[in-house]
């Protein structure tokens, strides 16, 4: 099968579109024939190793976590999907999503694509709303609460907005000047223009007291300090990306990243072939043309996702 491979850890330009043998699933897996992958920025972490410490890849490694397909052949003791199943799928480690066939579980990270949804919306699904699920599952603003989300317009931001406003939350999205627009039409309330001035005083001129949950997906670290101050005292920064355990003022911290609970990606999936979730695809990119997809997505700002198409 043709796959985009890395041979070794290094720049997105040293990827290179190869032969490789075609995976055969083993137990409780699926063979997928790839219609549609969608990019993120793990793809490239893992290609340039730049936490290799911690996500380390296997090489010859193809990166790509976001599945869309049909299924090609299954495993022994699979049982919920069949042979020509059409199939969405967060993949995580090892990825391989960017490849003619890619091997998933049949575990609840994967789940039948609605016929509504064409294989490149499902394709930029499963990371994106699954992670804004998950960072959703520990904000602690109350209902009728408040949200200052950092980076709302990009392939998590873009869901995050859009759940948080089916919670009941007031939603204050961070993004550039010209998502404004964009932003409004997912359901933001209001927009901070987080390139223009200070984020905390922006979102103190919207809601004085500040809001009860700040949600980061831009920043790390120290960095994060500078977005917590937006929060109420005795508030809370969400954060997919680490940092310190609290802030000034009470502000605590919580971390954590993608996960599938049992059926959580089959009603995402069921939200947006009936409408209720919106989703957004910047650009598509053909397969032969994967790895200028990942050096754009890593180079420019992205509405949402970057798809590609098999």
């Amino acid at each position: 099968m043709k796959a985009l491979v890395a041979r070794s850890y290094g720049p997105l330009e040293d990827l290179e579109i190869a032969e490789l043998p075609t995976p055969v699933p083993g137990p409780g897996q699926l063979l997928v024939r790839m219609q549609a992958a969608a990019l993120n920025a793990v793809d490239k972490v893992l290609v340039t190793g730049s936490m290799r410490d911690t996500i380390p890849a296997h090489h010859p490694f193809v990166p790509g976590v976001d599945i869309s397909g049909v299924v090609e052949a299954t495993g022994d003791g699979v049982t919920r999907f069949a042979v020509g199943d059409p199939v969405i799928a967060w993949n995580s480690i090892p990825a391989g999503a960017l490849a003619e066939f890619a091997l998933i579980d049949a575990a609840p990270s994967a789940a039948r694509r609605p016929s509504a949804l064409t294989p490149a919306q499902g394709a930029a699904l499963p990371t994106g709303a699954l992670t804004a699920a998950a960072l959703l599952d520990i904000t602690r603003a109350p209902e009728q609460g408040s949200v200052l989300i950092v980076g709302a317009s990009g392939g998590v931001g873009s869901y995050l907005v859009q759940l948080a406003k089916q919670r009941g939350l007031t939603v204050l999205a961070g993004g550039r000047e010209s998502d404004r627009d964009f932003l409004l039409r997912l359901g933001a309330d209001h927009t901070v223009d987080h390139r223009a001035a200070d984020v905390a005083e922006q979102t103190r001129r919207l809601l004085p007291g500040g809001v009860d949950t700040v949600i980061d997906l831009a920043h790390a670290g120290p960095a994060l300090a500078a977005t917590a101050a937006a929060a109420k005292p005795g508030g809370q920064l969400v954060s997919p990306l680490g940092g310190p355990a609290e802030f000034d003022r009470g502000v605590s911290a919580s971390y954590g990243g993608t996960r599938a609970p049992e059926g959580r990606l089959e009603a995402l999936a069921a939200q947006a072939a009936d409408g209720r979730l919106r989703i957004q695809i910047d650009s598509e990119y053909g397969f032969d043309q994967a790895r200028q997809a990942l050096i754009d997505f890593a180079s420019h700002h992205v509405r949402g996702k970057i798809t590609v198409i098999f």
